[in-house]
């Protein structure tokens, strides 16, 4: 059996260890969870999902008139959260997503062009790295790059970002990393079920996962000349814990899920 997060979080642990570009990573407070995520469909082959960003500020949705512009009806006031994730008593601040067997299948022939001389697996590498590279160096949130006037890039991928996670991942693979810690973006998805006989990740039960929600304030404004429609689904979870996470078995044969601790 081939457990693919922990895998994968083994190789982010080992380049925080080796890349001084992202030493600040901390492998302890950043959950790997794996999703379905079929080859050749659309959707990322993985994603960064922050936890550390700050509650926003109050807003409503609201219905107009399309003549008058004049409210008719509105939701309540709101704000979004993070959610809260800890596993075992850690708080967690970031979790990486990969879509399987989609990350371990992705050829990117066009990102493999800036690796010239290296084999087609590095793209995968380059997958992890970039998604590490979105994480802060003071963990509040998500890395934003400086122009060269010194102001902000509100982009969340500028030219400058592809050329760095290329630099970053240069510089790791001149460290000589170990055969056995590459291994999960060495080889993929069949060949590693070849090899182990069934590929598992740690996954969120019913397919959710954590993401920012709705709040709704305790105190609300008066506001009789509109009518307010409560919300009619619930706005979202507030708070995970281990016992949210379950091991899938993500071989194409067989996607049977079993509790994390039983793993």
């Amino acid at each position: 059996m081939f457990h693919f997060t922990d895998a994968l979080s083994r190789l982010i642990a080992d380049i925080g260890q080796r890349v001084p570009g992202l030493a600040h990573v901390r492998p302890e407070r950043t959950l790997v969870f794996a999703r379905r995520g079929r080859t050749g469909a659309d959707g990322p082959n993985a994603t960064c999902h922050c936890l550390t960003l700050p509650t926003s500020e109050p807003g409503y949705y609201f219905w107009a008139d399309a003549d008058t512009g004049a409210i008719t009806r509105r939701s309540p006031w709101f704000v979004t959260r993070s959610p809260e994730v800890v596993v075992h008593g850690t708080p967690v601040e970031y979790m990486i997503s990969v879509g399987l067997p989609r990350f371990a299948d992705q050829v990117g022939r066009r990102k493999l062009e800036r690796y010239a001389g290296l084999p087609p697996w590095v793209v995968r590498l380059d997958t992890v790295v970039h998604e590490l590279y979105h994480i802060a160096p003071d963990a509040t949130g998500l890395r934003q790059l400086a122009r060269a006037d010194g102001t902000l890039d509100q982009r969340t991928h500028p030219p400058r970002f592809f050329d760095d996670v290329r630099d970053l991942v240069l510089a790791y693979l001149e460290t000589a990393p170990s055969a056995d810690v590459l291994e999960v973006v060495r080889h993929d998805f069949a060949t590693l079920q070849a090899r182990h006989g069934h590929v598992v990740g740690t996954t969120f039960r019913d397919g959710t996962y954590p993401q920012r929600y709705v709040h709704v304030l305790d105190t609300q404004p008066s506001d009789p000349d509109v009518r307010v429609d409560p919300f009619k689904d619930t706005p979202g979870r507030a708070a995970f814990t281990e016992a949210d996470l379950v091991m899938r078995d993500f071989s194409r044969a067989q996607r049977r899920l079993v509790p994390v601790c039983a793993a």
